[in-house]
């Protein structure tokens, strides 16, 4: 029975339900900013740098079927292997804008942070009477 109360004390600690309420947070917040980025912020790159889709990048290491179109999704329906290394370029530049949005947001929110130092300790007592003596001799 003691390791079911151990077990108890672990899960029920402020801390790991403050993972679980993170994480839960996290999953949500994921969705929210691959919508920003696919949404918002790839037509606009899109519009400016041309078509950024590299999907269609692909090299065949099989023999396809007769009759196969050479697309990548209907090669992989087929069972032909593919390098789709294109693919890998697209997810690698969302990578790249979703990690920078992120930066940006954490730098924002750590500014609004910010505390204001706190005023500085008062000297203390025999600190005080030292200097007290200090300024008499020098009189």
């Amino acid at each position: 029975m003691g390791m079911m109360q151990e077990f108890k004390e672990f899960a029920v600690k402020g801390n790991v339900m403050d993972l679980a309420v993170g994480v839960i947070i996290g999953a949500a917040f994921g969705k929210i900013v691959d919508s920003v980025v696919g949404d918002l912020i790839m037509p606009i790159v899109g519009a400016v740098f041309g078509k950024l889709d590299f999907s269609s990048l692909f090299v065949v290491l099989g023999q396809p079927p007769a009759g196969t179109v050479m697309t990548l999704d209907a090669l992989k329906k087929a069972g032909v292997p593919v390098l789709a290394y294109g693919n890998f370029i697209t997810v690698a530049v969302n990578f790249s804008i979703l990690a920078f949005i992120i930066f940006m947001m954490v730098k924002q929110i750590n500014r609004l942070k910010k505390e204001t130092p706190p005023p500085p300790a008062a000297p203390a007592e025999d600190v005080l009477l030292l200097r007290e003596i200090r300024d008499s001799l020098r009189k």
